[in-house]
């Protein structure tokens, strides 16, 4: 974009499939509000081959990541080795852009695009982060972050945040980015640093976990607290057809839609560690 920032999300075979998530991820773009013109600005990173081929087929900005020779072609279960490797091979990259100078927003792929959210983004924040549970204040600390969407601006304190928080995987062997991620946010070298973190409203930047009740504000909802692609898949297409049928009504009967048909074939946990611990399962079937 003019300001330098990027679309980021990552892709491996097991979600390229057509019908699969990718499908439905950029019909989103293409249904939203002032959104189809983002996908100028949306590159798919590709953690393997088939998936980069796929991206080829279906999408202008393609970009394949190697990492180490690690096959990332399959479904990775949650906090299996794959799994660990993949997600901290993200984090690594995305400290990557930040250090080239581009600002990113990183989303999931389980995400549907509804509204350009870029208007919504705190002018005061260097990092902005989903949560599954918002406690109404974005300065808290104790909201539960959500890694599948994040906007970073790129400076010089997002650069050496992302750099503690890749190496902090040291300290914390086999927990995956989200959970380090949530024992470093408190971290006196954090603060040192500068780092601005702000938590994004589940009202804007909704999810299974927590749903937007409004549709006429709402910019994305995440199939987070979701086990099961096919169950995902579902989910993530009645979200569309949900928000298909709100934009079809009169504008003066859109006010008083508040509710989606969804959770339907996802089962949703309330509590705040189940929530954490389900999001890595996106890629199990």
């Amino acid at each position: 974009m003019a300001n330098d920032t990027v679309i980021l999300t990552t892709l491996n075979a097991a979600w390229s499939e057509p019908g699969s998530v990718l499908d439905v991820f950029l019909e989103s773009f293409r249904a939203g509000e002032s959104t189809r013109e983002l996908l100028d600005h949306l590159v798919i990173v590709s953690l393997d081959s088939a998936a980069h081929e796929r991206c080829g087929q279906v999408h202008r900005h393609c970009f394949v990541l190697v990492a180490g020779g690690v096959n990332f072609s399959g479904q990775k279960n949650f906090m299996t080795d794959g799994y660990l490797k993949m997600m901290w091979s993200r984090i690594n990259f995305l400290g990557q852009v930040l250090e080239k100078g581009f600002s990113f927003i990183f989303t999931d792929t389980d995400i549907v695009w509804f509204r350009n959210p870029l208007p919504h983004f705190y002018l005061d924040g260097d990092f902005l982060i989903a949560c599954y549970h918002f406690t109404g204040d974005p300065d808290d600390l104790s909201n539960a972050p959500n890694g599948g969407f994040a906007y970073v601006r790129s400076n010089s304190e997002t650069i050496e945040f992302y750099r503690f928080w890749y190496a902090a995987r040291e300290k914390h062997p086999g927990l995956h980015d989200q959970d380090v991620l949530n024992s470093i946010k408190n971290d006196s070298f954090v603060a040192e640093l500068g780092v601005k973190i702000k938590f994004l409203s589940t009202e804007l930047f909704g999810g299974l976990c927590e749903p937007s009740r409004n549709m006429s504000r709402v910019c994305t909802m995440h199939a987070n607290c979701c086990i099961g692609l096919s169950r995902k898949i579902s989910d993530l297409d009645a979200m569309l057809r949900d928000w298909r049928r709100f934009m079809a009504l009169p504008q003066d009967d859109k006010h008083s839609v508040s509710s989606w048909t969804v959770p339907r074939n996802c089962s949703v946990q309330t509590s705040e560690t189940g929530a954490i611990e389900q999001r890595g399962s996106y890629l199990s079937a």
